[in-house]
């Protein structure tokens, strides 16, 4: 596959539940690419499966991989993730990566900034929620270097959010519930991309848990 969705001055809107899964080059290993800069190099955002008992070879990342395991258990020569933890393996790294039980991932890759070489390993679950910016709101931080950020954010049924904008952009994917703002309602599996200097006015109606990215589109 040649470059997809990669003009990022564009608002993109994937939900991932309605998408098919592709092959991967290794027996077992799915993807839903979001955006790709090409076929197999290069930055990419996907959804990823592992099936039970499969693995991928081992290889590098030139400028690191950003992982969060949306469901079962990702493994690699290192460590084994259950659902809910969220990885960072900076620019040269590499493993060999497998799943026993199988498992899903939002990963991506090649995207690290000039200096952000931290490792990271967070289980999100065993993280307390901390308070958000309005009343309803709840923060588990992940990431942050520079302008960009990282973290799941609960939002519980009725909360609204005052419009605003991002400078840099912003990225998210609905783990659980819907989310909402004035341009649509994206259910669980659904993928957003805001362009730089972007604006909504977000809210939930029924409550949710987002995975978000801000910052990092220029």
């Amino acid at each position: 596959m040649s470059s997809y969705n990669m003009d990022r001055s564009h608002r993109v809107v994937i939900n991932t539940a309605h998408t098919r899964w592709q092959p991967s080059p290794a027996k077992g290993v799915w993807r839903k690419p979001l955006e790709r800069e090409a076929a197999e190099s290069g930055q990419v955002t996907s959804i990823v499966r592992y099936d039970a008992n499969s693995a991928f070879v081992a290889h590098s990342h030139p400028n690191g991989e950003e992982v969060y395991v949306l469901s079962g258990q990702f493994e690699d020569e290192k460590a084994v993730y259950p659902a809910g933890s969220y990885l960072r393996k900076p620019a040269g790294s590499s493993h060999s990566p497998k799943s026993a039980e199988g498992c899903v991932l939002w990963v991506k890759l090649n995207m690290f900034q000039l200096n952000d070489n931290d490792f990271i390993n967070i289980n999100s679950h065993e993280q307390a929620w901390s308070s958000g910016l309005v009343e309803g709101l709840s923060v588990k931080p992940l990431h942050g270097f520079g302008l960009e950020n990282t973290a799941l954010v609960q939002w519980q049924a009725g909360t609204k959010f005052s419009r605003h904008v991002h400078p840099g952009g912003e990225e998210i994917y609905v783990v659980e519930g819907v989310f909402e703002d004035e341009h649509g309602s994206y259910p669980a599996e659904s993928w957003v991309r805001n362009p730089a200097y972007s604006q909504h006015s977000p809210f939930s109606t029924q409550g949710c848990i987002i995975l978000v990215k801000t910052g990092h589109i220029v």
